[in-house]
């Protein structure tokens, strides 16, 4: 019973271990912000735009960010893609920072695990917040800005299970997917042990690419690690994918730690 919860203990520090709690006080770009009032979540939501210096005028792809508040980590992934552009590793692109309400309530799928609902008053939103960015949150920034077609989504630990589920639920909605440390513990591992079935029914019209990476985190690594023998068996050929193991990081590390190649493999024209 002792050791059930030592582990319950490190999953909620895991879960709980959005980036805003040990994010160090990173220079904050020039950027736009606006509000949008929202239908599927029936609330304001806080939209952060960077835009790489000298490109307003161009068409640009859109990296979509949930846990992209001032606070959280807007300012650190804008830096490094400002870098990254500026040193012509990565082409331009345009950052959307999604800033928090209720995170884990948008984040999570649904779990039939007590201990994961004991996490939040409410979870398992994660099909709201995803039609939230489809219907609404895309079309407003289309709108508004100049870009192109192609868009991604970055994000750590909850966002990256975001991310994962997304691609493997709603794979049409971006052309790139970015995962730190996915939580992909969540619901008893459910969605890595369909994955192969999910991977069977993914569109073959359009190219796909998958960055993800893995703590040494006991909860987070040997999920990771089965995702990725999972996609040597069942990935498609359109969908181009990297798993990266990172056994000296820890959870709340790894999101800076391996963030510039994780773009540049992503972002690099030539990939």
């Amino acid at each position: 019973m002792k050791n059930l919860h030592l582990i319950f203990f490190s999953l909620l520090l895991s879960i709980c271990s959005c980036s805003q709690a040990q994010t160090p006080a990173d220079p904050i770009p020039a950027h736009d912000t606006f509000q949008l009032n929202s239908v599927q979540l029936k609330e304001m939501r806080t939209l952060n735009i960077w835009i790489p210096e000298g490109s307003k005028k161009e068409a640009l792809p859109v990296l979509y960010m949930p846990d992209g508040g001032i606070k959280e980590d807007f300012p650190h992934i804008a830096n490094t893609l400002a870098q990254l552009v500026n040193d012509k590793k990565i082409k331009p692109v345009m950052l959307v920072g999604i800033e928090n309400t209720e995170r884990r309530r948008d984040l999570t799928g649904f779990t039939a695990v007590a201990k994961d609902r004991e996490i939040a008053p409410v979870v398992g939103g994660s099909d709201q917040f995803r039609d939230f960015i489809r219907e609404e949150l895309i079309p407003e920034i289309d709108k508004r800005y100049t870009t192109t077609a192609e868009r991604g989504i970055i994000g750590e630990s909850l966002a990256g299970l975001f991310v994962v589920e997304t691609l493997m639920t709603s794979p049409d909605l971006f052309d790139f997917y970015i995962a730190f440390d996915p939580s992909l513990w969540w619901n008893n591992q459910e969605l890595v042990k369909s994955a192969p079935e999910h991977l069977k029914n993914m569109p073959r019209d359009s190219r796909k690419k998958f960055w993800f990476a893995g703590s040494k985190a006991r909860d987070i690594a040997k999920v990771t690690k089965v995702l990725s023998e999972k996609l040597q068996q069942s990935a498609p050929a359109n969908l181009q994918w990297h798993y990266s193991p990172e056994p000296r990081e820890q959870h709340h590390t790894i999101f800076r730690a391996t963030k510039e190649k994780a773009l540049i493999w992503t972002l690099n024209p030539q990939k």
